[in-house]
């Protein structure tokens, strides 16, 4: 193996002697009989240095043995420079070296965060990463050499410990919100918006997916600002430079092969870039906007984004994008300074949006709001009585829209099946716990997490009524 060297020299590091026959780089994992043993060469600065100690540290950790050479690895890590011109050739020189004694590799470091150099000289390599991309590594070496089972730990899924049902699962990709709205307390409870890596969230997914998730539910305070803070900054995943920014996470999401549904996102410019990605079958086509309400001078107070006229223009353009999309929304009713009149703009902007999911909730006075001091605060009562009215009016709204699927058949995803022999399932304009149901009539066979064709034979103000399809039953 290459001993570590300085970005600096120019001089060769030594090469150590391995016996051949070569291995060919698509050569599947051996079948260890024991631990897998990784082999390990570094180069460049301290700092890369320090990258390959905190490598070798989990690989032991994890119960991986360390190789000395390259006859005796199941695959081996290079740890690569970038800095100067000698640099790149000396780490370029040490993957193929790699590549011809071994074949299996995994390349990490600076070299990595260069655009696409090492696959266009290398293709066969299993996978590249960044420099300090700790979890990218872990995640390639244990795409390619299983994880030696570790009986005190491995009794914890890899997608750790969920409330929901297995079938369906929420995915976090960022904490806090650098929105400061008057009715919101959360940027003092969580802090300014931070996202997760996108390596991190992307290896979250493929645990939650192998573990037998069906549908992934991206949340976050505000999803369409995913990589703000850091400058939609470049992270890794499956050997592959990916940006930290939404439409990029919903793309490799995309090739999980999973139901993938969006959660909290404002309307902002490239949304209209996800919108087309649901039109090509990508994602669900659903899309969850809190809109809080519609009066100008309301949306001004609560320190809210957009007009209703501009709101109105987004959803035509994404129904001219997409047709079958699903809108979701939730509005505050009562909120301070709301006069009767703002209060019918809002029940306008209803008719005119024609939502197909909606929430609202009466104003509360939340300790520590900036909205509790605003003047002409609304009184109990006229809050209950404006929310039971408008959720009154979205109802009418509610029940058009969903008879329009009678007739039709739906892809629904199972939820729960019944002793009546009923079972109860969502199609892709439900989200669970806070939208309608599909209920399936005389489906006794099947199980949660199935996904199955089915025809709408009924609709009520909020769910449907279906029967099955194809091999299952015919409507």
């Amino acid at each position: 193996m290459r001993k570590p060297v300085s970005a600096r020299t120019k001089k060769k590091s030594a090469r150590r002697p391995v016996p051949k026959p070569r291995v060919s780089a698509n050569t599947a994992a051996p079948a260890a009989k024991g631990p897998g043993r990784v082999g390990f060469v570094s180069l460049g600065c301290p700092k890369a240095l320090v990258d390959s100690e905190r490598i070798l540290t989990q690989l032991r950790a994890e119960g991986y043995e360390i190789s000395p050479d390259y006859a005796g690895a199941d695959l081996v890590v290079v740890n690569t420079c970038g800095f100067i011109d000698s640099a790149v050739e000396e780490s370029l020189g040490a993957i193929g070296e790699a590549l011809e004694e071994n074949g299996r590799v995994i390349v990490t470091g600076c070299l990595g965060a260069k655009g696409d150099v090492v696959k266009r000289t290398y293709p066969k390599v299993l996978a590249v990463t960044g420099p300090h991309a700790l979890p990218e590594v872990m995640t390639a070496v244990h795409a390619h050499l299983p994880k030696p089972h570790d009986p005190y730990t491995d009794l914890v899924p890899a997608a750790g410990i969920k409330l929901t049902p297995r079938h369906y699962a929420y995915l976090k990709i960022s904490e806090g919100c650098n929105h400061r709205c008057t009715f919101c307390i959360i940027p003092s409870l969580r802090g300014d918006l931070v996202s997760r890596p996108i390596g991190e969230v992307m290896k979250e997914a493929e645990n939650l997916v192998r573990g037998g998730v069906r549908e992934l539910l991206v949340i976050s305070q505000d999803t369409s600002a995913y990589g703000v803070d850091v400058k939609y900054r470049a992270g890794f995943w499956g050997g592959r430079p990916i940006k930290t920014r939404m439409l990029d996470l919903v793309r490799a999401l995309s090739e999980l092969g999973v139901w993938v549904r969006l959660h909290y996102v404002y309307p902002y410019p490239h949304v209209d870039d996800v919108i087309s990605l649901m039109a090509d079958g990508k994602v669900l086509p659903y899309l969850d906007v809190p809109f809080q309400h519609a009066s100008p001078r309301i949306l001004k107070l609560m320190k809210r984004p957009a007009a209703a006229e501009n709101t109105l223009r987004r959803i035509e353009q994404w129904r001219n994008i997409c047709p079958d999309i699903t809108l979701r929304s939730t509005f505050i009713v009562g909120f301070p300074g709301e006069t009767e009149e703002e209060f019918q703009e809002l029940l306008a902007f209803l008719d005119a949006a024609q939502l197909d999911r909606v929430g609202a909730f009466a104003y509360s006075p939340i300790e520590g709001a900036t909205a509790n001091f605003l003047p002409d605060p609304v009184p109990e009562g006229v809050r209950q009585e404006r929310l039971a009215r408008f959720m009154e009016h979205q109802a009418a709204i509610s029940a058009a829209r969903l008879r329009r699927y009678l007739g039709r058949t739906l892809q629904v995803l199972v939820d729960e099946v019944r002793a009546d022999r009923s079972a109860i399932a969502r199609s892709a304009a439900d989200a669970p716990e806070i939208d309608g149901v599909v209920s399936i009539d005389d489906a006794p066979h099947l199980h949660p997490g199935e996904i199955v064709a089915v025809r709408i034979v009924g609709a009520s103000v909020y769910d449907l009524r279906a029967q099955l399809m194809g091999a299952r039953g015919e409507a």
